[in-house]
């Protein structure tokens, strides 16, 4: 009974952290979950020198480890995703991407793969010019709008896609690291958590300095809600 009642008291924390989430399965309250019970020992590096002064303390907050970390991850992803692309065409893992999107799609404008992307359009705009003039994607005027410029990806984006995807897996167990199965659900949850709340200001609200976009109503109120606060932060 005791297990009874703790699965439904978590289950109403998770509703109603999530009440703002749209559909939820069964594979989102089983990440939520796992984030209570993983109780595995945990061998980390210590990421400080242990001398801070006074006025960095309110800085090493759970927050700020989660954005270095996050970085630092990026990092190794990109080291990991360099080694499988070093013998194709395909040279970065954004054009890697851009392709792959691609391969799920008829076509797209630019605009709505560089949004899907997360991605400012100057850098986008380079990464589709170097994909076009190697003939690994085709540009066309858009039927409905003229103003817009459809892609695709080419026989020989698809053919360069299929020779690299035994390595890009390779590197994707890699970054996966020695997390368990239980772990990577719970880390997946999370992620796309994460990508669901921070899309939304991508789309409609990144040109706004950090002050705005903390003020504005819907983000500030989701920020404030969910965030869980660290012990002395």
């Amino acid at each position: 009974m005791n297990i009874l009642k703790e699965l439904i008291e978590r289950y109403s924390e998770f509703t109603e952290d999530n009440k703002d989430e749209g559909l939820l399965t069964m594979s989102d309250f089983l990440g939520f979950l796992n984030s209570f019970y993983n109780t595995d020992a945990l061998v980390m590096r210590n990421l400080s020198g242990g001398s801070e002064k006074n006025e960095f303390k309110g800085f090493r907050s759970i927050n700020s480890e989660i954005s270095i970390l996050l970085v630092f991850m990026y990092r190794y992803a990109r080291c990991y995703i360099r080694k499988a692309l070093e013998d194709g065409m395909v040279q970065t893992g954004d054009e890697f991407s851009f392709l792959i999107t691609l391969m799920t799609h008829k076509s797209m404008t630019k605009m709505e793969l560089i949004t899907s992307q997360v991605m400012e359009k100057t850098t986008g705009i380079e990464i589709l010019r170097r994909l076009a003039a190697k003939g690994l994607i085709s540009e066309f005027p858009d039927k409905s709008d003229k103003r817009k410029v459809r892609v695709a990806i080419t026989e020989k984006g698809k053919r360069e896609i299929r020779k690299l995807l035994p390595g890009m897996s390779r590197a994707a167990g890699i970054i996966s690291g020695n997390l368990t199965l239980k772990e990577k659900n719970t880390l997946l949850f999370l992620l796309k958590k994460l990508d669901y709340f921070h899309n939304d200001i991508f789309i409609n609200s990144h040109d706004l300095p950090l002050g705005q976009i903390m003020a504005d109503s819907d983000t500030g109120k989701k920020i404030i809600r969910k965030a869980a606060p660290a012990a002395g932060q």
